[in-house]
């Protein structure tokens, strides 16, 4: 082997032997972990959700009598009054039951005319044979006769006239349902939907089962975002909580928003693997004039805020199982785990359990275990998985300076 290749091996095993001994060195030190001082900081915890957008006040529209449309008066979009005509079901079967209703009721006051004629006629008759069966004129018989025949003209009277009343109430109810088909605007609004076009049949609902909307009318003065959020979230969420409601066709732009209401039961799933949801509404103060519903929207409600909470970044927390202490076992339904973080002392990672409070976007707040001013492991997840406490530990200060130039 030549001289020049005796050197270069040397120096490459020189070189072997001085990197081998720096990470003895390090090993020695312990395991190099991410670091950062418990400290202080503003907190302010928020409930993320998706929804739509929707009017405070809206109407759906519905046909209360079958029948064809033979009159549309409006589209979607167009700006409706109180009372405004909308649209006509065919009315010639509602009218026709009308006349009908209006032809009975004709025939009914007849029928109770002549039973109050023949009921005055039976009446004379029976006092002028009471008369008479005084004076001894008529025998009991003729008497008696002539009190049934008044005592049924009583009834034939009285029954003459429930059935004019029964008449009348059809009557009235003829015109309700002729009134069903003229449709007009139950308040000020949009027309936000339009479901039925001209010469197509409406159908009303039977029994339980609502009828098709045909048209809805919105104010969209005042609009809402309704919202899903999720059943974790939902015991945080209160009335009059603020909120910053974004809207996908409104890009860049944040409207200011107020919870005014939080469902009490789950929203129905379409299928068994959708997750558990409540519906939260929130009236956003400052729409703008274009809005629409059914705009796609995601709001942030504000939940809670905190100055100068003492407070650790979400990495920092673990879960560690709880072990008894000997001789001792855990009792049936108390917690298995706890939850903590690991804090460097006299170069050695201890476990410290903790207990959180307000969650803000990348910290938490520590309600105890800590005073702050600690020196707390912040990572790598690898590191945090393995520790167990007591291993020899030590910053990586190239993190450090790594995480100090992305700050700059």
């Amino acid at each position: 082997m030549k001289r020049k290749q005796l050197l270069i091996l040397g120096g490459g095993l020189a070189l072997l032997l001085i990197l081998g001994l720096s990470l003895a060195g390090l090993r020695d030190k312990g395991m190099l972990v991410q670091v950062a001082p418990v400290g202080r900081e503003n907190l302010q915890a928020k409930v993320s959700a998706n929804g739509t957008i929707q009017a405070v006040t809206k109407a759906d529209i519905s046909a209360n009598v079958i029948g064809q449309v033979t009159r549309l008066a409006v589209k979607e979009g167009d700006l409706v009054k109180k009372g405004q005509f909308l649209m006509e079901i065919d009315p010639r079967n509602a009218r026709a039951n009308a006349d009908a209703m209006q032809a009975s009721l004709q025939a009914a006051q007849s029928q109770v005319d002549s039973a109050s004629a023949n009921l005055a006629q039976t009446k004379s008759d029976f006092d002028r044979a009471k008369a008479n069966r005084a004076a001894g004129i008529i025998s009991a018989a003729d008497f008696e006769r002539a009190r049934t025949a008044f005592e049924t003209a009583q009834a034939d009277q009285k029954t003459a006239q429930r059935r004019m009343d029964q008449a009348r109430a059809n009557v009235s109810q003829s015109h309700v349902g002729l009134g069903y088909s003229t449709i007009t605007a139950p308040m000020d609004g949009v027309v936000t939907a339009r479901r039925i076009e001209l010469g197509e049949t409406a159908v009303p609902g039977i029994q339980n089962q609502a009828g098709t909307v045909l048209l809805t009318i919105s104010d969209m003065s005042k609009v809402e975002a309704e919202m899903e959020v999720d059943e974790a979230s939902i015991p945080t969420v209160k009335l009059g909580q603020e909120a910053q409601v974004r809207i996908d066709a409104y890009p860049n732009q944040v409207f200011q928003g107020q919870v005014t209401e939080v469902g009490g039961s789950p929203i129905l799933k379409t299928s068994v693997n959708d997750a558990t949801k409540f519906k939260v509404k929130v009236w956003i103060k400052n729409p703008p004039l274009t809005i629409k519903p059914g705009l796609s929207a995601q709001a942030d409600i504000f939940t809670g805020s905190r100055d100068q909470a003492l407070a650790i970044p979400f990495q920092a927390l673990v879960m560690r199982d709880i072990k008894p202490k000997p001789g001792e076992s855990i009792k049936p339904g108390a917690p298995r785990e706890e939850e903590g973080v690991y804090l460097i002392e006299s170069g050695k990672a201890k476990f410290v359990p903790v207990k959180t409070g307000l969650m803000g976007d990348l910290s938490v707040e520590v309600l105890s275990g800590l005073k702050g001013g600690e020196t707390l492991i912040t990572g790598p997840n690898r590191a945090l998985r393995e520790l167990k406490g007591g291993e020899s530990v030590q910053a990586d200060k190239t993190h450090k300076k790594d995480d100090a130039k992305r700050a700059g």
